[in-house]
């Protein structure tokens, strides 16, 4: 048995619960589209039960967990004998191009979830660790979009146990050759036919032809009977545009969660990129009908406490935006 270097007694690996995380390592990143655009970590965990599944966090949320460990564990705030030297996280980093931010973090975050899974026995079954590398249903339910650096798992195909017949499984037919130049891609012929497993990312299916299992492009084949739609988990933000006469309702799609607290300076810029060719303004709307402008991070609190729809529709943030032209004042004097 391979032992994390400072799981030195065998009992001390015994006892911990099957589900607890041993290894974790980054496969990708993902950019991901919220009040700014930020990327998250596509991270494959495995257990000490040898499960294996994917987890999505960014970098705040490493950097939350190492403070709460740190605050635990660290020699300056740990209690003994619970004290112990923990691994260093790559610090922030404020300017510069976030996606090679995010690329340039992977081997570092990856030394440092790997130093972290040998710590002692009671680091491991710290609770805020544990839901670090739990697999939320979020988590379950999102598909990466590409495993870049991961070769994706091999799926075994049983022959003759489909539940349902060729004709309603998903499937595709090759139009063109298709030669793979890594192991994990699929190799096929103009004129085979193709059942469809999984969707990789947009261009990117993952498929099986006689014995063999792999991903291929989409622009090779000629779909015959697609895969289910895949539904990504979203938010939205209802916005209302006063546009001199007319108002506008607009529902704009976000992937982030509903009790997120945006900054200005983030709600501003997306509602910009949305309206690009508009100087416009922000604002709410009070309990008796007039708007009120937001000019910085103090009325976000407003917007927030105050700006509170009145009925609750699923999936949609709690308060209401409502959109101005810059120089339309006259909006202010309207009763609403």
């Amino acid at each position: 048995m391979s032992l994390p270097r400072q799981l030195r007694d065998e009992s001390d690996f015994e006892q911990l619960p099957e589900d607890v995380a041993v290894s974790a390592h980054i496969a990708d990143i993902e950019e991901r589209s919220g009040f700014s655009v930020y990327y998250t970590f596509v991270i494959e965990v495995k257990t000490k039960g040898a499960s294996k599944y994917f987890i999505y966090r960014r970098y705040s949320q490493f950097f939350t967990l190492h403070s709460k460990l740190e605050n635990n564990y660290g020699p300056e705030n740990g209690t003994a004998p619970y004290i112990c030297t923990l691994p260093p996280l790559p610090g922030k980093i404020y300017v510069g191009n976030k996606k090679e931010i995010a690329e340039s973090r992977i081997p570092l975050l990856d030394a440092y979830m790997k130093a972290l899974l040998t710590s002692p026995v009671w680091i491991l079954l710290d609770e805020d660790l544990r839901l670090f590398f739990y697999q939320t249903t979020n988590d379950s339910e999102r598909i990466p979009r590409a495993l870049r650096r991961l070769r994706p798992q091999t799926r075994r195909i049983k022959k003759n146990s489909q539940s349902n017949s060729d004709m309603e499984r998903p499937r595709a037919e090759a139009l063109f050759d298709f030669k793979g130049n890594a192991d994990q891609e699929l190799n096929f012929k103009c004129g085979d036919l193709i059942y469809l497993l999984s969707r990789v990312n947009k261009n990117w299916l993952e498929g099986s032809i006689a014995d063999g299992v792999g991903i291929f492009p989409q622009s090779f084949v000629r779909i015959i009977k697609d895969l289910p739609e895949e539904k990504f988990p979203a938010s939205w933000l209802r916005c209302y545009f006063h546009d001199y006469d007319v108002c506008w309702i607009r529902d704009i799609p976000l992937e982030e969660d509903v009790k997120k607290r945006p900054s200005y300076s983030e709600l501003l810029q997306l509602i910009r990129n949305e309206f690009p060719d508009i100087d416009l303004a922000l604002n709410m709307k009070d309990p008796d009908g007039d708007l009120i402008r937001l000019m910085d991070n103090g009325d976000m609190e407003l917007l927030v406490t105050k700006g509170k729809r009145k009925a609750q529709l699923e999936n949609f943030f709690p308060w209401e935006l409502h959109i101005t032209r810059m120089d339309d004042l006259d909006i202010y004097k309207k009763v609403q």
